[in-house]
């Protein structure tokens, strides 16, 4: 049976200020009050794991264990199929330099890739989001989300964070660089997989 979350604090497992942004909002209209680990001074655990989940469930058991609440964490990223699926769990190290994260390097990276393998267009991709609430206990609770759409070019928009601009859902014209916060909140991949995580854990019985 899946376990109700009646803790009126839980810690969400990013350092992430965009993914933070959007958790935050989603959870405001259900009275959970969110710290996330970076104000509580929680240091990133290392993600070993070469599955979404398997990330998810390190970083949310380390922040449940560290600061003796329920922790939420989420494991995300971009599957290219024209590179076969890359990079997948590897999304945010494309981004990472000396200097910290430059995504714009990374979108970069990840276009060239698809034009050096000559790929069809149009150029498929999914954004998936793997969310795991964690209990001090050991127990957790696994949620998933996908978003359809393809990867486009030039980049487009300042709004998100991440590779959204190069990333156009099925059924708009605008990528995820162009979406305001609120639309992208409705439809994200991580909206949808807090949807689910709502309605099992959060929502009315």
């Amino acid at each position: 049976m899946t376990r109700r979350l009646t803790e009126p604090r839980i810690v969400v497992a990013t350092h992430n200020a965009g993914k933070l942004a959007e958790i935050r909002a989603l959870l405001a209209p259900f009275g959970t009050e969110v710290v996330s680990a970076a104000e509580l001074g929680l240091p990133e655990p290392e993600e070993t794991e070469q599955t979404f989940i398997g990330n998810a469930r390190i970083k949310a058991h380390a922040a449940a264990r560290a600061a003796g609440l329920p922790a939420l964490a989420d494991d995300s990223g971009i599957a290219i199929d024209g590179l076969d699926g890359a990079p997948g769990v590897h999304t945010a190290d494309w981004a990472e330099t000396p200097a910290g994260r430059d995504f714009v390097l990374a979108m970069t990276r990840a276009w060239e890739a698809l034009e050096a393998a000559k790929a069809p267009e149009p150029r498929t991709a999914r954004f998936l989001s793997t969310l795991v609430l964690a209990w001090p206990d050991g127990h957790d609770e696994v949620f998933e989300g996908v978003l359809e759409g393809r990867c486009v070019w030039p980049m487009r928009g300042a709004e998100g964070h991440g590779y959204d601009p190069m990333f156009q859902p099925d059924g708009y014209e605008t990528t995820l660089g162009e979406i305001g916060f609120a639309e992208k909140n409705r439809i994200s991949h991580r909206a949808r997989a807090l949807s689910k995580l709502v309605e099992a854990c959060l929502a009315p019985a």
